[in-house]
């Protein structure tokens, strides 16, 4: 599998798809952004398009499109909790640089 879902992360998304009413699954991107050149974006996948990549482990699904794939290769997809803090970590074997900020990636 190209992209790994933690236990934790599984877990996360499958509560959260629970109050979106059509939601399928979770969509992951790249997009061109911040002071490193990519952010990722994180949505609910309504649909699957002809042009993207379904992954299911867990019994969630991730939706990726084409154009973002190569970007995400290798990484794994963790839900961490730190006190009162949540968050998606994103394990990216891909990323060279990060900004200070943690908000954006180069490649």
């Amino acid at each position: 599998m190209a992209i790994q879902i933690t236990d934790a992360a599984a877990n996360h998304i499958r509560k959260t798809m629970a109050k979106k009413e059509n939601a399928i699954g979770l969509r992951l991107g790249v997009k061109t952004s911040g002071c490193s050149g990519f952010a990722y974006t994180v949505d609910y996948a309504d649909a699957v398009d002809p042009e993207d990549n379904v992954y299911e482990q867990h019994g969630v699904k991730l939706v990726v499109d084409k154009k973002s794939l190569p970007f995400l290769e290798g990484m794994e997809i963790d839900y961490i909790r730190e006190g009162l803090n949540q968050r998606f970590e994103f394990r990216n074997p891909n990323v060279t640089a990060s900004c200070g900020c943690g908000e954006s990636f180069s490649v």
